[in-house]
């Protein structure tokens, strides 16, 4: 299950997300917003972040203007490793090394096409583990050093 969220002007690349992901007959849940709703970005993305952290989804993408908003909202959950994204390889390796488990996409930097591709990489790619664990063990240790 992917949990989806957005802000306003992440809207539109979320809605086109959602149609890839129903044509691939991908499971999701869509966390907001909805068209024409208003909000701040850190509610929706926090929403979707708690929605993976706590297993009810397997992973998250994010959408608002830039990605970064939503993405260090996500961060601030325990558990969230989330990364933007503007090209496929870097979201592979997001997957690969960093065992990434939200994407976050910038619907004013990126057109269509390349969201579903930048998309699409991410989904099928899934971590190396190997060295890559150990470099993910330290930095999750961080939040279990963390008051």
């Amino acid at each position: 299950m992917i949990a989806l969220a957005c802000d306003k002007a992440g809207y539109p690349l979320k809605e086109m997300v959602l149609r890839y992901l129903t044509e691939k007959s991908i499971p999701y849940t869509d966390m907001g917003c909805c068209e024409g709703e208003e909000g701040d970005y850190p509610v929706f993305a926090l929403r979707a972040a708690h929605a993976v952290a706590s297993g009810e989804a397997d992973k998250g993408l994010l959408f608002c203007g830039t990605g970064i908003g939503v993405s260090i909202a996500a961060n601030k959950v325990r558990g969230i490793r989330c990364a933007v994204c503007g090209d496929a390889y870097s979201a592979v390796m997001s997957r690969e090394h960093n065992n990434c488990n939200m994407l976050a996409l910038g619907a004013r930097v990126i057109g269509g096409g390349l969201a579903l591709s930048i998309v699409d990489a991410w989904l099928n790619a899934s971590f190396a583990g190997g060295r890559h664990l150990r470099r993910v063990e330290q930095i999750m240790r961080v939040e279990e050093e963390a008051p």
